[in-house]
């Protein structure tokens, strides 16, 4: 189950051996950062069809596909830091041993759900918005086997951790948005 297509269905459909195969791979990085570009590509097609028949001006609507396709791989280099700096400091289990590659590999895979959101734009507005939502409850799912099987703890301590890693994420977005500029 080495090829990408295979890991990334495996990944999708919650499957623990696949993401202990690419916790084990180090080669895998390469795969879960293709991972991530598609799911980053998916939504930011998504926001560039939304933003075309809504008639955004072309620079607004290039920076509404930036920003779309940027936050997702943003989230996951920085959210990936902050569940291996909460789980293997403060909810350590007897069994974690991991580092932070193996948790961005994991993770990244769990990202694979998110491909789906490219069809966030389907009319009626209600389908395209249910696709994104299933999609992203989908990868939030996964993000948390990921990092179970990452950090090798229960799935309790898998969910604090994304939790309090989620927390972490957002007070940091929030003190970035409240900080004076320094001009």
């Amino acid at each position: 189950m080495k090829g990408l297509l295979a890991r990334m269905v495996g990944a999708s459909l919650l499957r623990a051996h696949t993401f202990e195969e690419v916790e084990a791979d180090p080669r895998s990085l390469g795969q879960a950062c293709l991972v991530v570009a598609l799911a980053c590509a998916a939504i930011a097609l998504a926001s560039w069809v939304q933003g075309r028949e809504a008639g955004l001006s072309e620079r607004r609507l290039a920076f509404q596909v930036m920003a779309a396709g940027l936050l997702p791989a943003l989230g996951w280099l920085v959210g990936s830091a902050l569940a291996y700096m909460v789980g293997a400091s403060f909810l350590r289990g007897a069994h974690t041993a991991t580092d932070y590659r193996e948790v961005l590999r994991t993770t990244g895979f769990a990202l694979a759900p998110g491909i789906l959101r490219a069809f966030a734009w389907l009319p009626p507005s209600a389908l395209g918005l249910g696709i994104d939502l299933v999609a992203t409850l989908w990868m939030l799912v996964a993000g948390v086997v990921a990092v179970r099987q990452a950090l090798d703890f229960g799935t309790g301590a898998a969910i604090g951790t994304c939790l309090c890693a989620a927390v972490l994420l957002w007070l940091l977005v929030w003190g970035l948005s409240v900080a004076p500029l320094p001009f």
